[in-house]
């Protein structure tokens, strides 16, 4: 095992068996590293096992976020069970540490955690078929639906206002008056687009506030790759990528799927007339998530999904460009002016979004009078 070292001594502290075979990196994920581990076990041959290394820089309260992924996978697999389903297929499975924690902290104090693999099924990072974007509706309006009855306010707040728009919009301000890296000055056309936008930041903070719209258990990264399709059946069977669950709004995990899914081009992708929101998959997505939340919505919340998908899609959109203007410290880049591509493509969905609106609501309409 020599040549997996640096990952070695996490390896040894995790109740796997058998002989590691192999380990490679796993995944198109921002934040944490992730590594497919395969293991010969004697009498079941080669065992595939997720080790990940925790960003402790951006999920600074690792301990406590575990804690999260343990409740609540725990309470799916109770009410995945009752429902006659597959726990070891239909939510994450943690593999404990030698001392019996879901996490281990090696000589370096890097955090680890290991998953078992979910055999046949992939996640997609770009919409293949309709059918995969209405199945990953299905699965994160059931994961709404088996978690309606969970107390919210329970879960700790692992990155603290993590979806309040007003506070990234602060955060922007902060960094365009500061301009640590002397880049506010080619971007002042963004800087406006954002500012023009600010009353977006407080709506569904002020809903939330009033009580209008209830405290949630919610995923708060509900891409497309973070549901797990099978491969047979084409079916979402799993929701996977439990860092930012969190208490929230159902309306921003709804909003985040159409910002990533229902976008006609890549979040990075530079030429932004190939940037759409497109209505179709907008359209499949609000049926399936609907249909997944099974009733447990208010009509406030349906009302608001909409807003959901523009508001997260700007707050994403002024999250690239605080990165940005700040030296692009949070989120990894792979070319110059990363998070700038990412800032744009997000702005050019609000715009289109803002020409669409009448559309957006009247959809939601449809499936909400459907599903009650």
């Amino acid at each position: 095992m020599g040549r997996f070292k640096g990952k070695e001594e996490a390896v040894e502290n995790f109740r796997f068996s058998g002989e590691l075979v192999s380990m490679s990196p796993y995944g198109s994920g921002h934040i944490n590293d992730t590594f497919l581990l395969v293991f010969e076990e004697p009498g079941k041959g080669q065992c595939r096992k997720i080790l990940q290394r925790m960003n402790k820089h951006i999920f600074n309260r690792p301990v406590d976020l575990m804690e999260n992924i343990m409740n609540v996978t725990t309470y799916l697999r109770e009410r995945i069970m009752e429902n006659g389903g597959d726990p070891e297929r239909e939510t994450l499975n943690v593999i404990l540490s030698l001392d019996g924690k879901p996490y281990y902290v090696d000589s370096k104090g890097e955090y680890w955690r290991a998953y078992q693999f979910i055999n046949g099924a992939s996640s997609y990072d770009k919409v293949e078929k309709p059918e995969d974007f209405y199945e990953s509706a299905v699965s994160f309006g059931k994961f709404q639906r088996l978690l309606a009855d969970y107390p919210a306010y329970t879960l700790h707040e692992t990155i603290p206002k993590f979806h309040d728009t007003i506070s990234r919009f602060e955060a922007l301000r902060r960094a365009v008056e500061k301009d640590a890296f002397a880049r506010a000055d080619s971007v002042r056309e963004e800087i406006a687009f954002a500012f023009a936008h600010e009353e977006l930041a407080g709506v569904l903070g002020g809903l939330l506030e009033s009580k209008a719209l209830p405290l949630r258990v919610t995923h708060n990264d509900t891409k497309l790759n973070n549901i797990m399709i099978d491969d047979v059946t084409r079916k979402g069977i799993c929701v996977i990528d439990l860092d930012t669950v969190m208490p929230g709004l159902a309306v921003n995990d709804f909003g985040d799927s159409i910002r990533f899914g229902a976008s006609t081009a890549a979040e990075d992708e530079a030429d932004l007339s190939k940037v759409q929101c497109d209505m179709e998959l907008y359209e499949i997505y609000t049926k399936g998530f609907i249909e997944g939340c099974g009733g447990r919505l208010t009509d406030k919340e349906l009302e608001m999904l909409p807003m959901g998908a523009k508001v997260m899609t700007f707050e994403c959109g002024i999250r690239f460009l605080t990165d940005y203007l700040e030296g692009d410290h949070y989120f990894k880049i792979h070319k110059e002016g990363h998070n700038l591509d990412r800032c744009r493509t997000q702005f050019k969905l609000v715009e289109d979004m803002e020409k669409k609106w009448d559309r957006m609501q009247e959809i939601v309409k449809k499936y909400s009078i459907a599903g009650h």
